[in-house]
């Protein structure tokens, strides 16, 4: 990869995932036809209904290029060299002796047919092919013996070099001063096989957290994708926008989980939607765009005051589950300590989210000449915006709390509390104040910062929103810093995020989903609604996700906002 100008990722991580993108083409995202990196090199987990495992045994082994649709290891006669040529068909080539297998997971060995291995689920309607001719190999996909055969044939005959330049033609957007950084790449890299192509009901292109295990699209995971995609390919990014609003229903509801077949969710999500059309606006100045999503961003938005207004105090609150492990999902923070209540609370993030969303509608509507609207739309900012200030913060303790229904305060102080910083209109001296809580080594200054609840917090722990350190939330507090003028604040913590996104990287050759604040364990060693597991098996239980694409979109934009990249402002406040 390196006449290609850029630093390959060469760490093997087990999990990483690896598949054909949408961004080069056509994807299926019903097939399954996806893989994660093995425990051991060159072996791939298929997760297809019933799993398979691909793997290429060849001795002297090392690892030159750990891409999700390129592998190239050195051997001491010939490189292995791995590429998807489309989203069913997987090609190689390796030097001669290599051994070459497809079985079970269990460890059944697929049957053969001549030159052909032949993996059939009858149950499912699939079967994986493997051909091996010449110094060359082909796994396809089909839903017939024939169709899975065909694809094999073309395979083997496909040219190598042709296919790597092609799934390669990616990276060569990427940003010149960051081409050299392994990370960055990678962070593209997650990017680029977390795209899909149009399918079903989604008619445009679209992303997902991770092709494993969620597989879906989100509401605000797809806003904070769509950041980094800004970065190279502003058409893409405006898709992942688009295609979240085409799920859009009468009545302006966007639930928080969608899927091509058409199911969606009951509960929605944090609304950060208008916040990234706008920001998408700034790459492609097109304003087709902002009249197609103004009425949508309105619907959505008053949707939220008209059925999430529980308290009637003007402020939002957050959809309560049933489920202790999950008592909030609407909120993106699923087992937070703030919901262990199970009540229905005056939510700090949600109203925040709400006011920034309502200023950037106001921008939308000036920017496409409706200057009355865009007052309306301001001043219903600055009347949210006024509640947040007047009625979830504690002067006693400075700091930003969700609020119960007879005007009481939650105990909880969580990373939420650090929200309002988006706002325009914080007073100065509650900016200084949140800024000691920030760097109090028995709050939130952790080793790894941002902690999800401060480190007092009796239920602090490494599961999830309990106390591990998401990167969407230091990205969001790093933005609110850099608003108000703290800038080596927002510098610091942007760099300390992505040294340790880097470290980890380096030693497991993933990004994953969350992280020990306090650095004792390794990510895969945090919880995640309950304790961890010995084996890594995500379809027997969840650990932190690994190549999880927020992590991946936003360590991209924060390592490039270090490096000096320039990026469109967070806001100025020009009403």
């Amino acid at each position: 990869m390196d006449d290609l100008d850029i630093a390959a990722p060469h760490v093997w991580g087990e999990g990483a995932l690896f598949g054909f993108s949408g961004i080069d083409g056509g994807t299926d995202s019903a097939s399954l036809f996806v893989a994660t990196f093995g425990a051991e090199p060159l072996s791939f987990l298929f997760h297809t209904p019933t799993r398979r495992i691909f793997s290429i045994d060849t001795p002297q082994l090392s690892i030159t290029c750990a891409l999700s649709d390129i592998v190239i290891a050195r051997t001491g006669n010939a490189d292995v060299t791995l590429a998807f040529t489309a989203w069913h068909t997987l090609i190689g080539t390796m030097p001669a002796g290599t051994t070459i297998s497809l079985v079970l997971e269990n460890g059944d060995n697929a049957s053969v047919d001549g030159e052909f291995v032949i993996s059939a689920d009858s149950a499912h309607n699939d079967v994986l092919m493997l051909a091996i001719a010449g110094g060359r190999c082909a796994l396809s996909y089909g839903v017939s013996v024939d169709e899975a055969k065909n694809r094999a044939v073309q395979g083997l005959a496909d040219d190598m070099g042709k296919t790597i330049a092609a799934r390669a033609s990616y990276y060569m957007k990427l940003p010149p001063l960051l081409k050299r950084d392994a990370l960055f790449v990678k962070c593209a890299s997650v990017m680029k096989v977390n795209a899909l192509s149009p399918e079903g009901m989604f008619p445009h292109r679209w992303s997902t957290p991770d092709r494993v295990p969620h597989k879906d699209m989100w509401l605000w995971d797809s806003v904070f994708h769509s950041f980094a995609m800004n970065h190279i390919d502003g058409a893409l990014a405006w898709d992942y926008l688009r295609s979240v609003l085409a799920m859009q229903a009468n009545d302006g509801f966007i639930p928080h989980q969608m899927r091509p077949d058409g199911w969606r969710s009951k509960i929605t999500q944090p609304p950060i939607l208008a916040w990234g059309v706008w920001e998408n606006y700034q790459r492609t100045k097109d304003k087709s765009a902002l009249s197609f999503a103004l009425p949508k961003l309105e619907a959505y938005i008053n949707w939220d005051i008209a059925h999430r207004n529980k308290n009637k105090s003007g402020l939002l609150v957050w959809d309560i589950e049933g489920d202790p492990k999950c008592r909030s999902g609407e909120s993106g923070l699923d087992n937070s300590p703030r919901f262990d209540e199970a009540v229905d609370l005056d939510a700090v993030d949600f109203s925040v989210f709400a006011v920034n969303d309502m200023r950037m509608i106001a921008r939308i509507a000036k920017e496409l000449g409706d200057h009355a609207r865009a007052d309306t739309w301001n001043k219903k900012a600055d009347a949210m915006e006024t509640l947040v200030h007047s009625l979830l913060w504690d002067e006693k303790s400075g700091f930003y709390y969700d609020r119960h229904a007879n005007g009481s305060l939650s105990p909880v102080k969580a990373v939420t509390g650090f929200l309002p910083l988006m706002l325009t209109n914080v007073p100065k001296e509650r900016i200084d104040r949140l800024i000691i809580h920030l760097y109090d080594p028995n709050e939130f200054a952790s080793a790894f910062p941002v902690p999800s609840v401060s480190l007092s917090e009796p239920t602090w722990g490494t599961d999830m929103w309990r106390g591990a350190t998401w990167i969407n939330t230091n990205y969001l507090i790093a933005l609110g810093l850099a608003l108000h003028g703290r800038t080596d604040e927002a510098s610091s913590l942007r760099k300390t995020t992505v040294a340790f996104v880097r470290n980890y990287y380096e030693r497991y050759g993933v990004t994953f989903e969350f992280y020990d604040a306090k650095d004792g364990v390794p990510p895969m060693r945090c919880d995640r609604k309950g304790p961890t597991t010995s084996v890594y098996d995500i379809r027997k239980k969840m650990d932190s996700i690994r190549d999880y694409h927020w992590t991946a979109a936003l360590t991209f934009c924060m390592l490039a906002a270090v490096t000096g990249i320039p990026a469109s402002p967070f806001r100025t406040d020009d009403r």
